[in-house]
């Protein structure tokens, strides 16, 4: 798709997500063993012919720079076009991705895309979005939005679209709570460039702050907008509850191939590490252990990043471990998130709840 150009907006429910948004964006954050939710946008885009990609950055962007780096791990380190980085500075302290939008609007317009698909990178999907340019083309739409059917209640900011059989967009409502079975918005837009430009434009310069609520659900009858229905897996981390269901989801067989092994690749930055060492005394059950870990306890329905250790003696049940954590002799986890770099000490017993995961912050001792 050589007349497609993308753009990431990395702002996102950071929030709802306590600790593990303190020092990163929801884009960065790590999930099913080696990956950041990133990744999900980056790869649909670049898997389905899109070589122009522009990332909006603003505050905490270290994590997203030291992951994407030049974009090479996603082919888009490229002479022309590939992977560019759109900064928003806050002046008049607007950190919100339609001002980043305003100051990069130049951006848009020097390219030669005829099409420009936006999109919030918050959400863990694996789509085509070839797909989603035909229907776009063939109903004629101004703009067309990609939304799914909630697999589940959660608490989180979400948008519930009405749509008609048609595919016509005739309502938008933004919501406190993502409702089973309700058309929820994955922030995905698409829309001739010129309408982006358009769009952007007008919006800010009247004082909006939101593309979705200031730009879009005030002046619906100004534009022709479509809804593109994504039937794949689909969930958006817009809370504590979403990112730990999400990552249990994950290890369901058949959501794992769908995401990972069709034959559109979710790719991630690259790094060196040992294969996992399973010692004598180990026991895995249902799990995903990443490259490095040593595993000398139990581990049952848990997601473990690279270079964990866990001791002999120790229980881990519905956990996720992130990178270079220790848990040592005879500690017993269940139900805990422990951030990068957790120290948990020898005989203690951690435990959240099956709604409520215990969060540990990065590089905590206990």
């Amino acid at each position: 798709m050589g007349n497609v150009m993308g753009i990431i907006r990395l702002d996102g429910a950071n929030s709802m997500l306590k600790e593990l948004c303190e020092h990163r964006p929801v884009a960065a954050l790590p999930i099913a063993g080696r990956y950041r939710i990133l990744d999900f946008a980056m790869s649909s885009l670049v898997n389905s012919g899109i070589g122009h990609v522009g990332v909006l950055v603003s505050k905490k962007a270290r994590p997203v720079f030291d992951h994407l780096r030049s974009g090479k791990d996603w082919d888009l380190a490229r002479h022309r076009d590939g992977l560019a980085y759109l900064p928003n500075d806050g002046e008049n302290g607007n950190n919100s991705a339609l001002a980043g939008l305003y100051q990069n609007i130049d951006f848009v317009m020097r390219s030669s895309s005829e099409y420009v698909f936006l999109v919030q990178a918050d959400t863990v999907y694996n789509i085509d979005f070839r797909h989603v340019l035909l229907f776009h083309q063939n109903t004629g739409a101004d703009i067309t939005m990609v939304y799914c059917k909630a697999r589940e209640d959660l608490p989180g900011e979400a948008a519930s679209m009405q749509v008609a059989e048609n595919g016509k967009v005739t309502d938008i409502a933004k919501r406190m709570t993502s409702t089973k079975g309700s058309n929820d918005f994955m922030g995905i837009y698409l829309m001739r460039k010129d309408t982006l430009v358009k769009l952007v434009t007008s919006t800010f310069e009247r004082g909006g702050n939101s593309m979705l609520v200031d730009g879009i659900i005030r002046h619906m009858d100004d534009f022709s907008i479509y809804g593109y229905e994504h039937k794949g897996f689909s969930t958006r981390i817009n809370s504590t509850m979403a990112y730990f269901n999400a990552n249990k989801a994950i290890l369901n067989p058949d959501i794992w191939n769908e995401l990972f092994m069709s034959e559109h690749p979710i790719h991630t930055k690259k790094k060196d590490a040992a294969p996992v060492q399973y010692k004598n005394t180990a026991k895995v059950t249902n799990s995903l252990i990443g490259n490095g870990c040593e595993i000398y306890g139990e581990v049952e329905d848990s997601i473990l990043f690279r270079g964990v250790r866990v001791a002999e003696g120790v229980k881990i049940k519905d956990c996720i471990i992130m990178e270079q954590c220790q848990i040592e002799q005879y500690a017993m986890l269940r139900d805990v998130i422990c951030d990068k770099n957790v120290v948990v000490s020898e005989d203690q017993w951690l435990k959240g709840a099956e709604n409520y995961p215990l969060i540990i912050a990065k590089s905590t001792v206990i």
